[in-house]
Formats: C-alpha cells, sequence, structure tokens
C-alpha cells in the first residue's frame, strides 16, 4: 500500500485498532541519535512534535509471543541507531488469540467505530503496528523508517502509510506546540499544558483500573481526514472563521482580543460572537462538566498528488471520557461540511522503558 490516497477508495466503511510507533522529541546524544530513553513515558506524547512525520501501519508475522518480543526487541535498537524520535504504541487487533494477551489488553482498548461523518475505507484502518516517525526533515523520517523495517524484516508486513507535516509548527506563549492546517486555521490552541504535571495525569496517563503494566501509557486516537479544499477556498474569510469559531489572522476566538484569552461560552449565551454550531464552541465547551474530557492533540497535516487533509492524533487516558465524549459534541459542527474522514484507529502508546528492557516488555512479560 503506498502513501497515494485514492478518491475512489474512501466509499468503503470499516472501521481499525492497531499497534502503534509513534514518534517524537527525544534528547539527541552527542551524535544527534536519539536512543529509546529509560523513562516513565515515551517521547512523543508531551514532547513538541517536529515538522515533518511519517504514520506507517503494518500487521505483525510474527509466529508466537517469543517472536514477537523479539520484533519488538529488533524495533528497540533500531531506534536507539536513527536520528529521529519514535514513540511505540499497541492496537486492539494485537490482543486477539495470536499471542495470549487478551487476559492484558487495556480496559478501553477497542476498535474505532465509524462516526456518522465517516467514510471510513478498511485499507486505510487496521494494523498491528503503527509507525509515527518524527524528524526535522523528511528525509531523516525517510531513513528511520527504512532502518526499523528492515531491523523487523519479514515480522512486518506493510499495510498503509502517509507521511505528514507541520507548517508554521510554533510555540505559543503558553508553551503550547501549534500549526496552522491546510485550511489556513491554527491548530492546538485550547490544549491542556503539557508541562502541568497534575494535569497530564488527570487528562492524558492511563489511570489505576488498567493492567498494571500500562502505567505511564497513554490511549492515542489517529484519524486520517481529507479535506475539501476547493469548497472551502471559495467560502469568504467570514464564513470561514464563524465555521472555526477563531480569527484566521490571529487564531483568537471570535469576539477576543488574542488567542490566550482566558473566557467562557457563559459570555456569549446569545452565540454573537461563537455560533452554536462552531468547532471550537463544541470541541471544547469550557465547563465544569466537560472538563475531562479535554484531550492532548498533536496532529500534522498530509498532502499528495490528488488530496490533501490532516492526521489528527491525540492522547487521552480514557477514549470513552476524552475522543470519543468530544467527537458526540461534534456531531452536526458546520465544519462537517468540508471534511471526509476516511481512516485511522485506536491505540494505547507503550510506557517508557527502564535501564536493559526493550519497548513492550512489560506488555509481553506482564
Amino acid at each position: 500500500m503506498g502513501s497515494k490516497i485514492s478518491r475512489r477508495g474512501l466509499l468503503a466503511g470499516g472501521a481499525a485498532a492497531a499497534l502503534t510507533v509513534a514518534g517524537c522529541a527525544a534528547d539527541a546524544g552527542p551524535d544527534g541519535r536519539h536512543a529509546v530513553p529509560d523513562s516513565p513515558h515515551q517521547p512523543g506524547i508531551l514532547t513538541d512534535p517536529p515538522t515533518e512525520a511519517v504514520f506507517a501501519a503494518f500487521d505483525v508475522q510474527a509466529p508466537d509471543r517469543r517472536a514477537l518480543a523479539g520484533t519488538l526487541r529488533l524495533v528497540s535498537t533500531s531506534i536507539a541507531t536513527v536520528r529521529a524520535e519514535v514513540l511505540v504504541s499497541v492496537g486492539a487487533s494485537l490482543f486477539d488469540d495470536r499471542y495470549g494477551l487478551a487476559a492484558r489488553r487495556p480496559a478501553a482498548l477497542t476498535t474505532m467505530r465509524p462516526f456518522p461523518n465517516d467514510v471510513l475505507d478498511p485499507a486505510w484502518c487496521h494494523g498491528d503496528l503503527l509507525l509515527q516517525v518524527c524528524a526535522p526533515d523528511a528525509a531523516t523520517v525517510q531513513s528511520t523508517l527504512t532502518a526499523i523495517e528492515g531491523a523487523a524484516g519479514s515480522a512486518l508486513t506493510p499495510r498503509w502509510r502517509i507521511p505528514g507535516f507541520r507548517p508554521e509548527n510554533t510555540t505559543s506563549v503558553n508553551g503550547r506546540p501549534t500549526t496552522r492546517n491546510l485550511m489556513g486555521f491554527q491548530e492546538g490552541m485550547s490544549n491542556p499544558d503539557v508541562r502541568d504535571a497534575a494535569t497530564m495525569a488527570r487528562l492524558v496517563w492511563a489511570g489505576h483500573k488498567e493492567p498494571a503494566w500500562t502505567s505511564g501509557g497513554s490511549y492515542q486516537v489517529i484519524r486520517l481526514v481529507r479535506f475539501a479544499t476547493e469548497l472551502w477556498n471559495r467560502e469568504p474569510l467570514a464564513t470561514q472563521e464563524a465555521v472555526f469559531g477563531r480569527r484566521r489572522s490571529d487564531g483568537a476566538p471570535l469576539g477576543r482580543d488574542v488567542e490566550t484569552e482566558d473566557f467562557t461560552y457563559a459570555d456569549d449565551p446569545a452565540y454573537r460572537f461563537v455560533a452554536r454550531d462552531a468547532h471550537i464552541r463544541l470541541a471544547n465547551p469550557r465547563t465544569s462538566k466537560t472538563a475531562d474530557s479535554r484531550i492532548l492533540r498533536r496532529g500534522y497535516s498530509y498532502r499528495t498528488d490528488t488530496d490533501e487533509g490532516l492526521v489528527f492524533a491525540c492522547f487521552q487516558r480514557d477514549l470513552g471520557t476524552g475522543f470519543e465524549t468530544v467527537q458526540r459534541r461534534l456531531a452536526g459542527q458546520a465544519l462537517d461540511k468540508y471534511l471526509l474522514p476516511f481512516g485511522g484507529g485506536y491505540f494505547f502508546a507503550l510506557p517508557g522503558t527502564a535501564p536493559g528492557e526493550h519497548i513492550g516488555a512489560r506488555l509481553l512479560n506482564a
């Protein structure tokens, strides 16, 4: 499966879950390489996203659990030799009867069901392994993916892949990474502060109801979303801003002075500034009842010869409380007219490693 996205292929329905390897922002050693860190958490969740990425899904062909452990050990060793950053996550399909892991499945990990606006193509969903490799340049991303594939050999069968990039990748005054999507609007403006450990524990890291091995991990969602760019570009600026609920120029919510201004929608009960169906009002209503459904977004744009859009990625403590709750609120948003979600899935980002461990060791040895 190549990286181009066929318009014909987006008319089939489906759902997915996978094992993911995603990458970003660990501290480089003297030679610029990024070894797998000894940490409770992997890089690629709280770290600032580099400007280039690739998401590549694979099916695992290892015959048994011992062989699976060997594959993950080879992946870990390969990560330590490359100049990019890699995060590893597991999906629900890994917990079938092949490796005896059913009892160790994270409590909320399921396959992603289609939502009302989705036209999911099974060829762009599913997979046991998803590599999301990030680096400052595309050449490093590609060489890293090639190195990991070479190390794993026949144990991984390619399924689908898509490159990503973050134009105007910046950090705002509150320390949150932001970028502009291909509709021209800033992304990640209302992300929770990754520097606040208590907030991350409440919103991002797996909780006490999970299997013990999951401590330090997080639920990850990937959504591949095609944009109706021509239709969007025909809309006047005022319409575009009303759809998002933000000014395109600086990202400030409509009716507010700056992007970082603290506010609640109770100040705008008649929808004078931010429309009832505006994306930002539905995604984050800013009430005490919806505070625990906030998610940590970490997306990338994509562009091929025929399509462009968003590789939406987010992390949360629980899929039902986080992404699925937000997605239900977004049903009927004005933005839906310009979006076609066609792929992705639910994943669990594995915990970090202790000295001498390979990625996934705690899952396989639990």
